[in-house]
This record gives C-alpha cells, structure tokens and sequence, in this order.
C-alpha cells in the first residue's frame, strides 16, 4: 500500500493550508513540552533547490564545473541567496542553522561576506551551528599529496565557522582500499584536520554519507583511530546505503554513531496521512537519540519532492516536535 498522499490532502492534514500557513503553530517549543531533551534547527540542504534553482537541472559534471569555477552563474538562478537563510529559518520558528559549504561556495575567504552574514544571523536571532562541507577532495585519499590537500582545502572552512560562530564543520570520510587501510588513510586525514581546528576551537564532524561511512561500525573505528578532542559524528537517520546492494540498518548505525555525536541531522523524504515520515521511525530514531544522553540540536534536512522545501521543512519539524513530546510515553 503506497501510504503517500498528494500535496493538498497532506495539507490539509496537517492544518497547513489557508492563511498564515507558514508562520501558524511554528514556536518552536510547544506548551509543555519538555524543551530541554533537544533543540531543533534548520540544515541548508533543505533548501538547496531554492538555493541552486535551475543551475542543478542539468548536467553534474557542468553544474559541479560552474561550483568551483563560476559560482555566479549559479547565484544568479537562486530562489533564495545563502544570506537569505537565516531569516528563512527564523520565519518558520528555528533559532539555529547548519549552512551548506556548497551554497556559498566562492565566499569561504571573502571576509566581508562574513561578517555580513555573521550580523544578518544577529539580527535575526539565529545560531550558526555548522558548516556542511563537500567538493573539497578525499579526506582519506591514498595518495599523500592530494589528502594533503583536501586538508588544506577545508582549512578555509575551519576559519569561517569560526567566524560564524559555529561550533563544528562536517566533513565526508571518503577513501580507496581495504576496509582497514581507508580506515588508517581517512584517520590520518581527520587528525591533521583535528589539529587546525584546535587553533580555532572548532570541530571536524563526519556523518554516514555513503561507502564505508555508511557502515556504522566502520566509521566508529575510524572515531577510535583518530582519537581527539575535536572528532565527532554527524549521525543521519537516512544515509545508510553504503553501496547500490547493501545497506546498514539505520536504527542500529545511529546507535552505534551516537557516542560521538556533536549533530544529528533529522533526513526526510515523504509522509503519510498521520505526518509520519514513511521511510525512518522518527519516534524510534529519537528515542534512541536521547537514549545516548544527547541534548544538543537535530536538524531538520527535507530531501523530498512531493512537497515543496518550505512545506517539508515544516512537516519534518512538527514530527520531530511530536516524537520530542512523546519521548518517555
């Protein structure tokens, strides 16, 4: 049985039709519940179809061409600009955001952008928590010279969490060999960038986001190897397919990942007719979560198609509210 509903019906059911749709019922601590267990805020990701508009359309290779050559060119068709996001969130009831290298791409080293954006978040009232980090190289790359290099390439994004304000910066655990050798080789990697981020009290996160870092156990052992301060885990409910064939139970991996935690990232696609997410047990996830002793935030990263950004984005932070509330029942 296909449990998805259409946009209106899902609507409708969740009360989110007629005026002030987006700003009704979005405090973000409902009454009584009990605000201490976690915190909820926004991760860019949500919103990267507003953020790259048609520029991601298109072919990968162009697109990604464009990222590191002609970021303009993709400003130019947003929606929705990076400095936008912070008010974007605040209007829908989050007081923190985890921002996405990738939607400020050219703008790592522009201290002026900064500083802008630092006071834009000020103003609002929002926390700078993260920055997601991609398209920077292999943390692990069995060559040398290029790990060498990925470390010098998010350096730059150390420096500007710590302009931000934030606490962290995620990074992806990619490698090439056996299963023991990308462990040493991403290890190697993390450390060196442990080490720069100490300089600026910020930490390096790694979530499960594909290959061996979607296998829990794996990437635990990676925790272990690297052992330092700095190191953390991005735990994802959802991003547990480590290839096209096989996939880590995801309830088991965030379990596994969350004595590292300093981030959990909340991934949603689709819903049913009670607003439960159909592919991950967001009550089961949650309790597991806290279960840890975590009481940090959990970001809200919609992922889905058959609502928009906004109304996702709104339908994943009204479950993860209900899943809070009903944490200990």
């Amino acid at each position: 049985m296909d449990h998805r509903i259409s946009r209106r019906n899902f609507l409708q059911t969740a009360g989110l039709l007629g005026a002030g749709t987006l700003l009704s019922g979005m405090k973000s601590f409902p009454e009584g519940e009990p605000e201490e267990l976690f915190s909820i805020s926004l991760a860019e990701w949500s919103v990267n179809r507003k953020i790259f508009g048609k520029a991601r359309e298109g072919d990968w290779l162009e697109f990604n061409h464009r990222l590191h050559h002609n970021f303009p060119s993709i400003e130019k068709q947003a929606e929705m600009t990076n400095l936008q996001f912070p008010g974007f969130a605040r209007n829908l009831g989050f007081d923190a955001v985890e921002y996405v290298n990738t939607c400020f791409f050219d703008k790592a080293t522009n201290q002026e952008y900064l500083s802008e954006l630092r006071n834009i978040c000020k103003q609002e009232g929002v926390k700078s928590l993260l920055i997601m980090c991609d398209n920077e190289g292999e943390v692990g790359n069995p060559d040398s010279g290029e790990r060498l290099k990925t470390v010098e390439n998010h350096k730059k994004w150390i420096d500007a969490a710590a302009i931000l304000g934030c606490h962290s910066i995620r990074v992806n655990a990619s490698s090439k060999g056996t299963y023991e050798e990308q462990q040493k080789l991403v290890s190697d990697g993390l450390h060196q960038l442990c080490e720069y981020g100490d300089k600026a009290k910020i930490n390096i996160l790694v979530e499960n986001h594909g290959g061996l870092s979607s296998n829990a156990e794996w990437l635990a052992g990676v925790m272990q190897l690297t052992a330092h301060k700095r190191i953390g885990t991005l735990p994802d409910f959802g991003n547990f397919r480590i290839s096209e064939n096989e996939e880590y139970d995801r309830y088991r991996g965030v379990e596994i990942l969350m004595p590292w935690a300093k981030g959990v990232s909340a991934k949603s696609h689709g819903f049913d007719e009670l607003g439960n997410e159909t592919e991950t047990d967001f009550y089961k996830m949650v309790r597991i979560v806290l279960d840890s002793g975590y009481r940090g935030y959990i970001d809200v990263e919609y992922e889905g198609t058959l609502l928009s950004e906004t109304e996702g984005i709104i339908a994943t932070k009204k479950l993860l509210e209900k899943a809070r509330k009903n944490y200990g029942k």
